[in-house]
């Protein structure tokens, strides 16, 4: 298929789009509203399912090199410390599922994925430019931007939770996409060298720290050489959802007052604490408008509760452009991807929302309920845990 695509956003979602459009012979060019791309952001963990799709475009010694591979995912009580369950990754993902789990830093996968577009012919990335908005007229898109207007057979929108290309498409709900319901939790996040943290440096383990009306996530990058922070905690006072705003070390250490050292070294050492609210969506019924669509956090934004939001976007990308290879029909091709996408995604979402129930315990015979099947479920049918993820990690995309 000879088309011309403009992706509108270059994160992970954008660029590998990009890159699988490329890798089914398709002319890509991508407007990325940043001058410049950064270090902005933080951890991520990018599990066999997404895995699977960098696998294909070529990318997993490049990947394997800057990320981390966990020994273990674990659940640990967040004042004492103490084990709930603990289960290998390791070797044991990629056996499992054909693929390894890795966590990495977001602007190294960046970095990864527009090094390898810069080695495409049929690749051109603009930086600095704002898209305002798209017009159609008889199969052919003009997309508007802070520059000039631009034509496309195909636009995507890749432009995150704020999406300018999702403003501009026929609203079918009243409430729109605008329609968001705040969690009543706040985010905050943060890395720190690993050097700076001494003894009580994170083990090399996915960890959930849970509590009563939060928890936090610890894990380690770039080969061991960092350490990510991610604390939940509810609360009612803040929010704004932002990746960029910044509050103080003293908020963050107040809130995990009492915890385990290994979560409250990294805060004391952290040299920046970003926080941003948490907002949930209805799953959007129509990600398309003739030749334009939607990918990731625009039109199916997750809540970190997962860890599957950059893995979805990776996923949308492959199906996006294998259908748009597959069927002549540009329009067609992108109703067949949403389809194939919508039921999916919608139902990580929803797992998203319900995890926050179990990390988030109360005291007494709530947490005996909560957090006694898990605990016999690893001792005594350790199986079990693997088999509830196996929807998720074992899907393969490419196949």
């Amino acid at each position: 298929m000879g088309s011309t695509v403009i992706i509108c956003g270059g994160g992970i979602g954008g660029l590998t789009a990009a890159l699988c459009l490329d890798h089914f012979g398709m002319d890509v060019t991508v407007l990325e509203q940043a001058p410049q791309f950064t270090e902005i952001g933080a951890g991520i963990q990018i599990s066999p399912n997404g895995m699977k799709v960098l696998n294909a475009l070529g990318l997993k010694d490049a990947i394997a090199a800057i990320a981390f591979r966990p020994a273990a995912s674990t659940m640990r009580i967040g004042t004492s410390g103490d084990t709930i369950f603990e289960r290998p990754m390791g070797p044991r993902m990629e056996q499992r599922y054909g693929a390894p789990y890795l966590h990495i830093h977001r602007a190294d996968l960046v970095t990864v994925l527009a090094k390898a577009l810069q080695q495409r012919q049929r690749f051109a990335v603009r930086t600095g430019v704002t898209v305002h908005g798209y017009t159609q007229h008889e199969g052919a898109v003009q997309v508007h931007t802070s520059q000039e207007t631009m034509d496309a057979d195909i636009v995507i929108g890749a432009d995150g939770i704020k999406s300018a290309i999702r403003a501009h498409m026929p609203d079918e709900d009243p409430s729109g996409f605008s329609g968001q319901r705040f969690t009543g939790n706040v985010a905050w996040r943060a890395v720190v060298p690993v050097a700076k943290l001494g003894r009580h440096a994170p083990e090399p383990k996915a960890t959930v720290w849970t509590g009563e009306d939060k928890h936090a996530v610890t894990y380690l990058l770039r080969g061991g050489a960092l350490a990510n922070f991610v604390g939940v905690v509810e609360r009612d006072d803040w929010r704004e959802e932002s990746w960029t705003a910044i509050g103080t070390r003293a908020e963050v250490l107040a809130e995990f007052a009492g915890w385990h050292p290994v979560v409250t070294t990294l805060i004391e050492q952290a040299d920046t604490h970003y926080r941003w609210a948490l907002f949930d969506r209805k799953p959007m019924r129509h990600w398309t408008d003739g030749h334009v669509a939607l990918l990731g956090d625009a039109c199916h934004p997750m809540l970190p509760f997962m860890a599957q939001g950059a893995a979805q976007a990776i996923e949308d990308g492959y199906v996006l452009a294998r259908s748009l290879s597959e069927t002549p029909d540009a329009a067609e091709a992108l109703r067949k991807y949403a389809r194939k996408r919508r039921m999916r995604t919608a139902r990580v979402q929803a797992a998203a929302q319900a995890n926050i129930e179990m990390f988030h315990h109360q005291r007494g015979p709530r947490r005996a309920r909560t957090f006694g099947p898990i605990w016999a479920a690893d001792k005594f049918a350790p199986g079990l845990i693997d088999t509830k993820l196996d929807w998720i990690y074992g899907h393969d995309v490419t196949a």
